[in-house]
């Protein structure tokens, strides 16, 4: 979800009933700190609710290093990153990459947890491929190591996003340690929500690309898991306005010239319902201005509206 839950989102989810938001992942090179990107991911200031920062990286030292700066400056919890099955994270030895050695998870869970006095937590995946699923053990390391919590992508490093995630290995992860795990993986609905904590005996979800424009997923879940009701969809002027507010605020974060760049692919997921053939997307990603952005899509709604 890099490049995907800034802080601009972050709140968006929040509001909508998320328990907690990750902050996009943190390299622990610290060449990069200081750049532009890097600056913008460490927003964190004025952040509503806990302010959980993933880094990523295999050296022990740089990701203690990392950890304490990312604690510096306004980071309440630290999140270490053995889930992501990109290439270039995996080609620097990073991500899900580092579950092949167990030993090297050791050494950098410990140094990050001794380097810290916030709580850490830990995201992996079932395994690096299917003939090696070593979740459960991964995960007694990590509670034996002082980590907190343990989130787990229902698919391995060799799957990356491919077929269908499967909840055997978080349900015998939760039955091996006592600390609280956090299912993950193709929860779209509120349903499939139920299904996943009832069938893992996970203490919560976690939903990633399903929220992609649909913030409000979490609301629903919350509503469902609650009461066994389903809410209304959100009508297609709550749409807007939702769309509108998350425009604006990735103009303001991003500047005048990134902003408009970055707000095109969260248009084109909400409105990929209304726009299937993708000819209001090919348009708008055409867009370089910011309040033409803003203009364009107050009028495209208008007409959505009145055909309703």
């Amino acid at each position: 979800m890099a490049g995907v839950t800034d802080y601009t989102f972050r709140e968006l989810c929040r509001r909508f009933g998320a328990g907690l938001a990750v902050s996009e992942m943190m390299s622990s090179n610290p060449l990069v700190w200081q750049s532009e990107k890097s600056l913008n991911r460490m927003t964190h200031q004025n952040e509503s609710g806990l302010r959980s920062v993933q880094i990523a990286g295999s050296d022990p030292i740089q990701m203690a290093e990392a950890a304490v700066f990312n604690v510096e400056h306004g980071a309440q919890i630290i999140d270490i990153n053995m889930g992501c099955p990109a290439k270039k994270v995996n080609k620097k030895l990073a991500g899900s990459a580092l579950l092949q050695y167990p030993d090297l998870v050791q050494q950098i869970i410990q140094a990050v947890v001794q380097a810290v006095t916030v709580p850490v937590t830990l995201k992996i995946r079932t395994g690096w491929d299917i003939e090696h699923k070593n979740g459960v053990q991964i995960a007694q390391i990590a509670q034996d190591n002082g980590i907190v919590a343990l989130a787990v992508h229902g698919r391995t490093k060799a799957c990356m996003y491919k077929g269908e995630a499967e909840y055997d290995t978080i349900r015998a992860i939760k039955q091996k340690v006592s600390i609280p795990v956090i299912a993950n993986g193709d929860i779209t609905t509120p349903e499939k929500a139920r299904f996943v904590l009832d069938y893992t005996g996970a203490d919560a979800v976690m939903i990633g690309r399903a929220a992609q424009g649909r913030p409000w997923i979490f609301r629903e879940v919350v509503h469902y898991l609650q009461t066994g009701e389903h809410l209304a969809s959100p009508s297609t002027g709550d749409v807007r306005d939702i769309l509108l507010e998350h425009v604006r605020g990735l103009h303001q974060l991003y500047g005048e010239v990134l902003g408009p760049r970055i707000a095109r692919k969260h248009v084109g997921w909400y409105l990929a319902e209304h726009d299937s053939e993708g000819m209001f997307r090919s348009e708008f990603n055409g867009i370089e201005q910011a309040q033409q952005q803003l203009d364009t899509l107050e009028v495209y709604f208008e007409q959505l509206l009145a055909a309703t």
